[in-house]
């Protein structure tokens, strides 16, 4: 792949930061934490130009913004709901994404999306009905976030029927990983405290990243010379 350089920069530097983070130095974070999107990010921009690519690398963008308000969040409630709206809008802009790509089939396999919706409308219904009594003043932002991800995750499932191997499964993937990622991070704030949250909601959402942006990419090969 065309400036791959980049995205082994981003696994080294990312397998780096979770090493630190299952040790306990959280601290870090405020060092590290910011650089990880950018790098992917320049992954993404320096590969050849492909029709969605502006939408992904704002998608990106948002994502690290929000990850640099997160990284205040002990100094007041407003800066976890400043980076959840970052993160909502960068879902927004994943959901854009996935509506444009490609698709070999024009039709879907109508009884396996159906079951995958339903499964996708149960973990957002016990997902918000497992958080609801703790969650006081957030409870409007959290359910429209948890609304927004759970539309994110189905134009993923939807792009799992109708694209293209190997990045329908790689795009599909990267969008559980998030849902994983914001889960344990809800389940630790709002509901019980999980034994190295800050290492689990990292692995997953660095992850999701990677796999979402090398689907993307997977998803838009360059085109045969006519």
């Amino acid at each position: 792949m065309r400036n791959s350089y980049f995205f082994k920069i981003y696994i080294v530097f990312s397998i780096i930061y979770l090493i630190i983070l299952l040790s306990g130095f959280d601290r870090f974070d405020l060092f590290l934490k910011p650089i990880l999107i950018p790098i992917i990010g320049f992954g993404a921009y320096f590969y050849r130009k492909f029709p969605t690519q502006n939408t992904l690398l704002t998608a990106l963008v948002f994502s690290w913004i929000g990850d640099v308000i997160l990284l205040f969040t002990d100094l007041g409630e407003i800066y976890f709901i400043l980076g959840l709206v970052s993160f909502l809008i960068s879902h927004i802009l994943l959901c854009v994404v996935f509506n444009k790509q490609n698709k070999i089939r024009k039709k879907q396999n109508k009884a396996l999306f159906i079951f995958g919706s339903v499964l996708i409308a149960l973990y957002l219904i016990g997902m918000v009905s497992v958080l609801m009594p703790h969650l006081g003043n957030l409870e409007t932002p959290v359910i429209v976030y948890a609304s927004i991800i759970s539309i994110m995750i189905l134009f993923a499932f939807n792009g799992l029927l109708v694209w293209e191997k190997p990045g329908n499964f790689l795009v599909f993937f990267g969008a559980l990983f998030f849902v994983a990622s914001d889960s344990i991070l809800a389940v630790n704030k709002f509901y019980a405290p999980i034994p190295k949250s800050s290492f689990f909601i990292m692995l997953t959402y660095l992850l999701a990243q990677y796999l979402i942006v090398l689907g993307v990419i997977k998803l838009n090969p360059k085109k045969p010379k006519q």
